[in-house]
Order: C-alpha cells, then sequence, then structure tokens
C-alpha cells in the first residue's frame, strides 16, 4: 500500500473507527515524519471539558505506527511489530486542535537493518508530541516499539 494521508485515513475509518469517529486525522507522511491531528469535540472530551487522555493516545500512537508500517513496507521484509511500553505526560488542557508529530523515521529503518543483520528482535523508543495550535506542547508520549525480522 502506498502511504498516503487520504489513504490511511480511508484506512481507518473500516480499520480503526474509534480513532476515526474520535477526529483523528493524518495530515502528512514522509519517510522520516508523521504528522496526525485530532480536534477537541463532544466525542472525545472529558468531564472537564478537554479532551480525553486515551483519544490523545490514539492520536499519538498513530505517527509512530505509521513511521514503523512505512518502514516496514520500505524494507521489503516481514516484520512484527508490537508496542511493548507506553508513557505519557500532560502539561496543559488539549482543546482546539491538537498536532502530533514524530520523526523517528531514520532509527527504525536501523532498528529493522539491525534486525535482518542479527535475526534478533530490536526495542525502539519513538516520542509524539501533542501541540496545540499556540504552538504549547500539552502532551508528550512515548511507545516503545519491539520490532522483529520474521525469517
Amino acid at each position: 500500500m502506498k502511504f498516503t494521508p487520504a489513504k490511511v485515513n480511508f484506512f481507518n475509518f473500516f480499520k480503526l473507527p474509534l480513532a476515526f469517529l474520535g477526529g483523528v486525522r493524518v495530515l502528512s507522511i514522509t519517510d522520516n515524519e508523521v504528522v496526525v491531528s485530532i480536534k477537541h469535540r463532544w466525542m472525545n472530551q472529558n468531564p472537564f471539558k478537554s479532551m480525553f487522555w486515551a483519544a490523545q493516545g490514539m492520536a499519538a500512537e498513530l505517527p509512530t505506527g505509521l513511521l514503523v508500517m512505512k518502514a516496514i513496507d520500505d524494507s521489503k521484509r516481514k516484520v512484527s511489530m508490537l508496542v511493548t511500553h507506553q508513557e505519557a505526560d500532560f502539561f496543559k488542557k488539549a482543546t482546539g486542535r491538537i498536532t502530533f508529530s514524530c520523526t523517528g523515521g531514520k532509527e527504525i529503518r536501523t532498528a529493522i537493518q539491525e534486525s535482518i543483520k542479527t535475526g534478533e528482535g530490536q526495542v525502539i523508543v519513538l516520542t509524539s508530541e501533542g501541540i496545540n495550535k499556540d504552538g504549547v506542547v500539552v502532551s508528550k508520549f512515548s511507545f516503545q516499539w519491539s520490532l522483529r525480522v520474521k525469517k
């Protein structure tokens, strides 16, 4: 599959309906960065009139996962991928449109090449920061991905 925002958003409609209905949308995809946005609205809010942490988590994980999927597709190898740990920090109420981005494409490709070379699984930590329209970081998520090339 060619990784374009339109194709991934269409895919999400059918395969990740909760993310789609919650307003998660892919804005851009390159080899090294994926940018996703989510808008605070009734569907994804908490009782404190800000975005629920789980909605932010869905939007934060997607850029990391898409970068991993794209790197796997580009490698032309079968690679298992799994989130094995996740941490989050929240700095400000998330209201309005929040943009999450991850720039770990190079590190993912290095991990896949190392797994090809050694046959061992590799662990990589990818970070996704949520930024509001004023450029303020509202949350920061770290996802630990386990990658292993299948034989």
